[in-house]
Formats: C-alpha cells, structure tokens, sequence
C-alpha cells in the first residue's frame, strides 16, 4: 500500500461501505429529521485507490447525489439512464481539461465509479438531501444491468453486484 494511501485511511478513518466497495466515511447526518426518522441531509468522504481496492458497483438512489472531487487523481463514473443510454463523467482537479470538480447524479440512475487507472487515489464526497439511509440503496444486478445496457457490458461485469448482494445490511446507515 502507498504511504500516501494508508495516511489517509488512517487520517480520515476510512471502512468499506458494505455490498458497493467504497472506502468511506460519514461525515454528516443532519439533525433534523423527517417524521420517518430519516435526516433532512447527508455528507460523505470517499476513496477510490487500488490497495486496498476500493471502487463503487452499480447501483441508484430514490434522490440526488452530488460528487465533490477533492484530491488526487481523476475518477469516472458511469451512468446508466432509466431511458437506456449512458455517460460517463471524469471528476478530477482540472476543469479547464474538460475534468468536473462537482456533479449531480438524478435520482433513479444507475451508477458506478472507480480511479482511472494509472492514479494513486481519488478522494471525493457525496452529498444528499433528504440524506441517505441504508434502505434507499439498490445494488445493480450483472444480470439485470446486462438486459437493459448491452452497450456497456464491460463495465457492468466489472462493477456490476452479485444477483444475492443487491441490499445494504438490516440497520445500516439509519
């Protein structure tokens, strides 16, 4: 592991998110909540490097998600839309190269990200309001994703969930 790496593991206290891959952390969980208990807001670290391998498999929220890029070197998200096209979008530390420092992924579209390759990390954020609860995730089933966008199959087998991993754990993220 990069010294670099394991600094801000260590620094920043980062676990992987369970079923999609990320290496995080919680940030912040509004207070104030919604009759459901469920937070007005929620913000997030993250990290993508290839050890420990940390990378985001497919899945979408009922509500947006907004990217920061941070730090180190660029990362892609894919995106797979509800109509059947995708995208792919390259966050990193210059816009003028065309890279993105922040964007919003809609509610309802699958997505996937990971550090291009060649980079040492990418540290990023995401936030949501209403904030995220472990029971708004769905993981994208290869099966499933594969149906629907035959066009991206290279990235649906490599960041695609297993078909009996698709949920967070009972009470995460609550």
């Amino acid at each position: 592991m990069h010294p670099e790496v394991k600094a801000l593991i260590e620094h920043f206290k980062f676990e992987p998110l369970p079923v999609e891959g990320t290496l995080f952390v919680s940030t912040y969980r509004s207070s104030a909540e919604f009759g459901d208990q469920r937070p007005f807001g929620t913000a997030m670290l993250g990290l993508y490097c290839d050890e420990p391998h940390s990378a985001s498999l497919f899945h979408k929220l009922p509500a947006d998600e907004v990217w920061h890029f941070y730090a180190g070197d660029p990362l892609r998200l894919v995106l797979l839309y509800p109509d059947g096209s995708s995208r792919e979008v390259v966050m990193g530390g210059e816009p003028l190269k065309g890279q993105v420092v922040q964007f919003v992924v809609p509610a309802g579209v699958w997505q996937a990200a990971h550090m291009l390759a060649g980079g040492r990390y990418s540290l990023f954020g995401c936030t949501m309001a209403p904030g995220f609860t472990g029971d708004m995730f769905e993981g994208g089933a290869r099966k499933l994703l594969l149906e629907k966008y035959p066009q991206s199959a290279d990235d649906i087998n490599r960041f695609g969930c297993d078909d009996s991993q698709t949920n967070m754990p009972e009470g995460f993220a609550k």
